[in-house]
């Protein structure tokens, strides 16, 4: 009795404690979300999580925009981009995982070694020269640099990720495929592709959040505020000049917060899935 005690007692403590840690880790969330209903000139001269005063000023306001461009632009812009990205790279990156992990052609082990490199390469490596090459193709201040690479499966991470999902699957499917007439692409389309779901949802996942929350690329390529996305579109409320916009740009950071955290916890159990049993089971 005295052991199970103990236990109890160590179980509670460990419980207490990851709540306290997790609390820890959404206090600057939880402070974002109050500070978004709090009066502009209220936010620092009141740190505590319950508004004095309780707004939705800032929400109307930052949903207006600055100027001429509301926000509800940015957040076409951002939806049309991250779509299209997620969409272009579970497609193509799948066929190449595919192809290197099933197909056999001349220099495969070269091809995927010069692959894996690019992974290890920085990405501001090549930033002048992508620069160089698209504004060559009047590509600046269009939606293409950012989305048109996605098809030629320029994210080796997600390549890698799959082939190792696509390893783990039995060859003799694709054998007792090829024995009933069906082809490679059929094989890709009706029998890879099914069991990798988890690893091409999770693709679509990570490509969708980090497309979103892309701000480099985005400032580089694009230069017309219609064509701005949700974090140029937060960035435009802040002044140099000191008259910032603090309570709507709060308030927009929050909603824009929304699409990832509805994303990802309606794709999480395929998330989980595809790590607990490696892809192999639908």
């Amino acid at each position: 009795m005295q052991k199970k005690a103990k236990d109890r007692i160590y179980s509670v403590g460990i419980n207490l404690f990851i709540i306290a840690l997790g609390l820890g880790m959404l206090y600057p969330i939880l402070w974002l979300v109050a500070a978004s209903f709090k009066q502009s000139n209220t936010i620092f001269s009141d740190p505590g999580l319950f508004p004095k005063a309780f707004t939705l000023e800032n929400y109307h306001k930052g949903w207006a925009g600055i100027g001429i461009v509301g926000f509800g632009t940015f957040f076409r812009n951002s939806f049309t981009i991250c779509l299209l990205s997620a969409a272009a790279n579970a497609m193509f990156c799948s066929l190449t995982a595919y192809a290197f992990a099933r197909l056999k052609f001349i220099g495969k082990r070269v091809w995927f070694a010069l692959m894996m490199v690019t992974l290890m390469l920085p990405t501001h490596v090549t930033t002048i020269p992508r620069y160089i090459i698209f504004r060559s193709f009047g590509w600046v201040n269009t939606f293409l640099p950012i989305i048109v690479p996605k098809f030629f499966a320029t994210d080796a991470f997600f390549i890698f990720l799959l082939v190792q999902f696509i390893r783990g699957l039995p060859k003799d499917i694709d054998d007792s495929a090829l024995i009933d007439g069906c082809g490679r692409f059929g094989i890709y389309a009706k029998i890879i592709m099914p069991l990798t779901l988890p690893a091409i949802i999770t693709t679509v996942l990570f490509t969708f959040l980090w497309t979103w929350d892309d701000f480099f690329n985005q400032l580089l390529y694009l230069t017309s505020p219609n064509n701005y996305t949700v974090p140029m579109g937060l960035r435009l409320f802040l002044d140099s000049s000191g008259m910032s916009s603090w309570g709507p740009m709060f308030a927009m950071s929050v909603v824009s917060l929304i699409p990832a955290f509805v994303l990802f916890f309606s794709l999480q159990k395929y998330f989980v899935r595809g790590i607990a049993t490696t892809g192999i089971k639908g």
